[in-house]
């Protein structure tokens, strides 16, 4: 984290001090300067599209991390930082591994933009380690502040909560656009609600209703929304990557004893983990996607949050043995 700050501040020293602007340059009277768009920029991809489904491309809207790229290790470039310094609106998770926004707010004029958290627009639950979850190897200290899960976007009815507030924030800054920014909104709300039914119908009509991931756990919100059952490597937000040999027996035996069909990883993983669990014990390997970033190559066709979670809801058929809805 040391060596991320110093690079950071380094960052911002380039930013701040070459992003002065250029002198304006005199418009010919015959040729209108066309109106500015709305500049959203968001830190990673839930945020980014829910702005880009409310704004229907009346906007601009940018993705600070690299499609690709892994959240937690993600370090911002000077353009980055001109990016955020000059957008309209910001919007970024608000937890630990935000850190670096903090800093970066506290070196800007942010006056003229309006700066969002995710956190601050749903309630919020405080990461736990369940049983048999490695936690991380540094120790608490006495008196740290509770850590508090950082993915509330998994759950679809947080997502709900966090388009309703995102609307009115992008509409008070670009209120010329409110109408079709609201009627996009609503449109957008009523899919996921749809999503939102279609996972209560898959729980409610399954046999089983425990997940096991071979890997972090970044869906807390979406385990306590549909009354799942967890067991997993690592928690949500770990840096850890190698899971010790007591952690991976324990998943072991929980797939054998609970009889589980299906064992997952997260969106860019090594899989290593829950590949040796799936060899040990013949379970099915399935990705079940946090949406926290996607391929370069979904991103570059389209693909969105709700295309993430529909292929998440059918993926979750497999692992809780889905019978079908009641006639």
């Amino acid at each position: 984290m040391k060596k991320i700050i110093k690079i950071l501040c380094v960052l911002l020293t380039l930013a701040i001090g070459g992003c002065s602007a250029p002198s304006a340059q005199e418009k010919p009277k015959d040729s209108p300067e066309k109106p500015k768009k709305l500049s959203v920029v968001a830190t990673i991809f839930p945020q980014y599209d829910f702005a880009r489904q409310i704004t229907g491309g009346l906007a601009d809207v940018h993705m600070l991390l690299p499609p690709g790229a892994e959240t937690h290790s993600f370090e911002p470039t000077p353009q980055d930082i001109i990016k955020i310094q000059n957008c309209d609106v910001f919007v970024y998770v608000g937890g630990d591994s935000d850190a670096w926004v903090e800093r970066i707010l506290a070196s800007i004029d942010t006056s003229k933009m309006k700066v969002v958290t995710l956190m601050s627009l749903v309630d919020t639950v405080e990461e736990v380690a369940v049983e048999g979850m490695q936690e991380e190897e540094e120790e608490e200290e006495e008196g740290d502040a509770p850590e508090y899960d950082e993915h509330v976007w998994t759950s679809p009815k947080n997502a709900a909560e966090i388009v309703k507030e995102l609307v009115g924030i992008i509409s008070e800054k670009d209120p010329s656009n409110e109408e079709t920014y609201r009627a996009n909104a609503d449109k957008y709300l009523a899919q996921l609600a749809e999503l939102d039914e279609t996972f209560k119908d898959i729980v409610s009509n399954s046999e089983l209703h425990t997940l096991v991931f071979g890997d972090r756990f970044p869906f807390r919100y979406f385990a306590d929304e549909y009354k799942l059952d967890y067991f997993a490597a690592f928690p949500g937000c770990s840096t850890e990557i190698e899971a010790n040999p007591v952690t991976i027996g324990f998943l072991i035996r929980k797939v054998n004893e609970e009889k589980i069909p299906a064992v997952f990883h997260i969106e860019l993983s090594n899989e290593k983990i829950a590949n040796a669990i799936c060899e040990s014990t013949g379970a099915r390997l399935l990705l079940f996607n946090s949406a926290h970033n996607l391929s370069k190559s979904d991103f570059d066709g389209g693909a969105t949050y709700l295309d993430i979670m529909k292929q998440n809801a059918e993926t979750l058929k497999i692992a809780l043995e889905y019978k079908g809805s009641a006639e």
